[in-house]
């Protein structure tokens, strides 16, 4: 089988409204549960569980639990390729890039955990998304790259690596996820009220958008 393929024992057959909104349950309660425990450490009884479904019900969706893994990273890394996808439709790269910055920083405050889970999947060596990495994302970085490579033949942004500025939001944005105990421990109450996303956004904007723009 394919591993970017998952198995599911309704794989050839359309998909109802119940059926998807019960494989986004089963995929939502996953997350919970790969996050806290990891893949070795997570049981589909546990996921079932998280999910309000029986494990037979379960098992109608997804045959094993290495699928529903797949899934979720899936789901995570599609999510995040969307803002990316998106950069570069209007004509202001200054623009583009705040808003992929500000977009990114988001998906790290209001999932925070998907950002967790995929942390995890790429300390070990990416062993279930290392295909996608190496063709879905990979062509795409490439893709975008040549776009700020144009953007800098033009004279519009000054000449930075592209493929270093991508990784450089990447770890930025996604810091504030996979590292929030630590930003806890050292702001304390401030870690907790609303303005600390927003001084987050003003900061990275100020240094990254500020180090490739003129002002």
């Amino acid at each position: 089988m394919n591993p970017a393929e998952p198995a599911r024992a309704h794989h050839t057959k359309k998909r109802t409204r119940i059926q998807e909104a019960n494989e986004q349950r089963i995929l939502d309660a996953a997350l919970e549960v790969f996050s806290s425990y990891g893949l070795r450490g997570s049981t589909i009884d546990q996921i079932a569980a998280g999910a309000g479904m029986t494990k037979p019900n379960l098992l109608y969706y997804f045959r094993r639990k290495d699928d529903i893994y797949l899934s979720v990273l899936k789901r995570t890394l599609e999510a995040w390729l969307q803002p990316l996808e998106a950069l570069g439709a209007g004509d202001d790269p200054r623009g583009e890039l705040r808003v992929y910055i500000d977009r990114k920083l988001e998906m790290s405050r209001d999932n925070p955990k998907a950002s967790r889970l995929y942390a995890m999947e790429m300390l070990q060596g990416a062993p279930v998304l290392g295909l996608i990495l190496g063709t879905r994302l990979k062509s795409l970085v490439d893709e975008k790259a040549a776009l700020m490579q144009r953007w800098i033949a033009e004279g519009r942004m000054a000449p930075v690596d592209p493929y270093h500025l991508i990784f450089m939001v990447w770890a930025t944005t996604q810091h504030y996820a996979d590292f929030e105990v630590q930003i806890r421990s050292v702001l304390g109450d401030k870690a907790t009220d609303d303005r600390h996303f927003e001084a987050a956004t003003r900061a990275l904007e100020d240094v990254i958008l500020g180090g490739i723009f003129r002002r």
